[in-house]
């Protein structure tokens, strides 16, 4: 390659123009453009002048084809893209994992977010080193929180915020699912909410979230435990109740994709989108312990911003995110998978993972008709702080081009 040796250029440009009749360059007059531009570097490979006989040869460029190059350089500075901020999250260069478990209750297409960031590597760009427990009921995982036998839990926030109301020292830090997912699959011969009266509705255990559910879906349609009996047969999912219901056990069931695919497969029919319900709900969600928060807010900040670009990888790779839930499901049909997809990765995501305070406040009102004594606010069950900061450092913008 061609270097432009500086020890030979002038310092300045000098060009002179002859009479238009003549139509060459003369050496030695300096034009109003030249003095424009007399502090422009040439091109590192000299263009040819043809000076007039006698005079010494000059290696010095037209003036036309020198303001093209310097217009060439002013388009590639404005057009050439800015590199984005610097993830303020990332581990510095040599810096040690930091291990934690997180615990989920149960399994579920909702904890897909979850299920992605576990199988592509996002907890480790971001220096976590996570261990999956899967817990049994509400009441033991909101206890191992509190104790800090586990430092995170992704679980629907809807039956944790009673518990925490009642004095259980947990916050919700993000909300990455909002709404409720869940719908009313039956027998064909119920065709609507009034034709279970009489009949029997599986649920896992009194003061679980579908057994909260099933009692809204009752009230909404002005039924009574005395008219729909509510059988609880305990487990951790929606499995243990679903298969009750193949078994002849009950009549209807609550589930969520993916399983509604598979209920319409077996026969049954849709008998309500709960929807329609006015209830407040909030789904998948980051919960962790005050003692986290208080002495490792660098660790809840990292944990939330690894999985806000979670929520960018799921919707950008629908495939790798469809795989990773099907390995956790141990599912492998695509139709069934991408009735997930649609549901939380779609329809109920939020972008933001900001938590809702009044569906928070709601929810606590709803609680307190069966708990009276709450002993904490509803603004004190949520700390929003962490999700605000991916706003305010530009982390958001960055990652989707806009704050969604």
């Amino acid at each position: 390659m061609n270097r432009f040796n500086h020890k030979q250029a002038p310092t300045c440009l000098d060009i002179r123009f002859s009479p238009p009749r003549r139509g060459r360059a003369r050496v030695g007059v300096k034009s109003r453009a030249g003095a424009m531009i007399e502090n422009i570097s040439i091109p590192s490979t000299p263009i040819l002048a043809f000076p007039r006989r006698g005079e010494r040869r000059v290696n010095t460029p037209p003036l036309r084809v020198l303001s093209r190059f310097v217009g060439l350089l002013l388009t590639l500075s404005l057009f050439t893209p800015h590199p984005s901020s610097a993830n303020p999250y990332l581990p510095k260069p040599g810096e040690a994992p930091i291990n934690i478990r997180v615990g989920t209750c149960g399994t579920s297409g909702g904890f897909i977010h979850l299920y992605a960031a576990l199988g592509n590597g996002l907890f480790e760009k971001y220096g976590i080193k996570v261990e999956n427990v899967t817990l049994r009921g509400g009441a033991v995982t909101i206890t191992a929180l509190v104790t800090d036998g586990i430092q995170f839990l992704y679980c629907s926030a809807d039956p944790q915020i009673p518990r925490m109301a009642a004095g259980a020292e947990a916050k919700i830090v993000s909300s990455l699912i909002v709404g409720l997912p869940w719908v009313l699959m039956g027998r064909s011969d119920i065709k609507r909410p009034a034709d279970l009266k009489g009949k029997t509705i599986p649920v896992s255990r009194p003061g679980g979230l579908t057994d909260h559910l099933a009692k809204a879906v009752l009230k909404r349609h002005n039924l009574t435990t005395q008219d729909v009996k509510l059988l609880h047969i305990g487990g951790t999912g929606q499995l243990e109740p679903y298969n009750a219901l193949l078994q002849g056990l009950a009549d209807a069931v609550l589930v969520t994709p993916p399983l509604d695919v598979r209920a319409k497969r077996d026969g049954f029919q849709l008998i309500f989108n709960l929807q329609e319900l006015d209830v407040p709900s909030i789904y998948s969600s980051i919960l962790t312990n005050l003692k986290t928060i208080k002495e490792r807010p660098q660790l809840v900040q990292r944990f939330v911003a690894a999985m806000s670009e979670t929520i960018y990888f799921v919707e950008k790779n629908p495939e790798k995110a469809s795989q990773s839930l099907g390995k956790a499901l141990a599912i492998n049909d695509p139709e069934v998978l991408q009735s997930a997809y649609q549901a939380y990765a779609r329809r109920l995501v939020n972008r933001r993972m900001t938590v809702p305070g009044k569906t928070v406040a709601d929810a606590v009102e709803m609680a307190r008709e069966e708990v009276p004594q709450l002993r904490r606010k509803a603004e004190e069950l949520y700390d929003n702080s962490f999700t605000d900061n991916l706003v305010k450092s530009g982390f958001l913008k960055d990652l989707w081009g806009s704050v969604p």
